[in-house]
């Protein structure tokens, strides 16, 4: 019975989150967890400033690690912008190998179907199969992918990232295990609706539409709501693109891209009119919005793979920092942030450019590299 207590109250627990914003089904995930499990250290390996579906994010990394803190979130660690912005499956590989460098046992991830054998046996289909996605006939990937794996129906975006988080376990042999909370609403849930828990998408729809979103989101996640300076953000593209060469070195720019990229961006005058005017079946609207963001920060397609060599640590509670002290030795990677990775380079730029486009002051808390502590956070809360 002892053994068994002291298995319940070192149980690691990890979720994987891109806060866009930090919201009502947020809380409701980790309340889900907090009560099955609820000795647990819950874990959160947090994406950044630019999303892996090519979007900004509207709260900073800072406030996101305050939030998640402030809601029952033991441990906050960093998913770099290097990872953080490519597909799902490079997204979710590297979340997972940061998970496991902390020990952490188990992942629970939002789900559409919530059918944990449905997801393991599509993951592991695709891995045995071995399959190169087939695209000649101009289709997307996700309609490739589907065609692949004998679905008559595209999965959603939340299995299809559950998907991958259990394809990298397998792959990598990694001792992870996995289960899925049922999401309460779809990710493409566009109609109004009495409940207070929305998709992110929804509520950044609503809040570009001038609506009331205060139902569905604690009003500190309201407070922390970045405007981003979408003319600015054009003209950097704008920019870059009209006198950058060689944009067949960025990551995702293909196939003559760099071309059409070259004559789209003279006859557009937005982000989106961009986007609009480079989407065929071949791409979907994620692929070319994250390929665009490659773009932004020069990410290359020979820096794509460069290796994780540290942990970077965001925040903790202090029963995080407790578990941190007893098992630091235990951890795969160091906590030392390595100065001269590429890593550090692309975070570092990528703040720089949000701070210009949100007008905010995130390099500050890059630059002093400071986690957020018990004592920080309610110094924060007290502003």
């Amino acid at each position: 019975m002892c053994d068994r207590l002291t298995l319940v109250m070192l149980m690691t627990i990890g979720i994987i989150c891109e806060y866009n914003p930090f919201h009502n089904g947020h809380i409701y995930h980790i309340k889900k967890i907090k009560e099955k499990y609820p000795n647990a250290i819950l874990v959160l390996c947090l994406n950044g400033y630019f999303l892996e579906r090519g979007e900004i994010s509207l709260l900073s990394k800072e406030d996101k690690t305050c939030l998640a803190l402030s809601y029952g979130v033991d441990i906050v660690i960093e998913l770099p912008v290097l990872y953080g912005t490519q597909s799902a499956d490079k997204f979710s590989e590297c979340a997972i190998t940061l998970l496991h460098s902390l020990k952490v046992e188990r992942i629970i991830f939002g789900s559409e179907s919530s059918n944990i054998k449905y997801l393991e046996d599509l993951a592991k289909k695709q891995l045995v199969q071995d399959f190169k996605i087939s695209m000649n006939n101009g289709v997307n990937y996700p309609a490739a992918l589907n065609v692949a794996l004998s679905e008559s129906q595209i999965i959603p975006p939340n299995d299809l990232l559950g998907i991958s988080y259990i394809k990298a376990i397998l792959k990598h042999n990694i001792p992870i295990h996995y289960e899925t909370i049922l999401r309460t609403n779809s990710y493409h849930d566009i109609n109004d609706s009495s409940t207070t828990i929305l998709s992110a998408s929804n509520i950044r729809t609503k809040l570009k539409n001038s609506l009331d979103i205060s139902p569905y989101l604690p009003s500190s996640s309201k407070d922390f709501l970045k405007i981003i300076n979408e003319s600015l953000f054009f003209s950097f593209f704008k920019y870059k693109i009209l006198t950058d060469n060689h944009l067949d070195s960025y990551l995702d720019v293909s196939e003559g891209l760099d071309h059409k990229l070259k004559k789209e961006i003279k006859n557009v005058s937005s982000f989106e009119d961009l986007v609009q005017a480079l989407k065929s079946k071949r791409y979907t609207y994620n692929r070319l919005r994250r390929m665009l963001i490659h773009i932004l920060l020069g990410i290359t397609k020979e820096d794509a793979d460069a290796p994780i060599t540290y942990i970077h640590l965001l925040g903790f509670s202090s029963k995080g920092k407790d578990f941190l002290n007893k098992q630091k030795k235990e951890f795969l990677l160091p906590f030392k942030v390595d100065y001269n990775s590429k890593i550090y380079m692309y975070e570092m730029r990528a703040s720089q450019i949000y701070d210009m486009l949100c007008h905010s002051n995130t390099y500050v808390f890059e630059k002093k590299n400071q986690p957020i502590t018990p004592t920080l956070l309610n110094e924060s809360n007290q502003k």
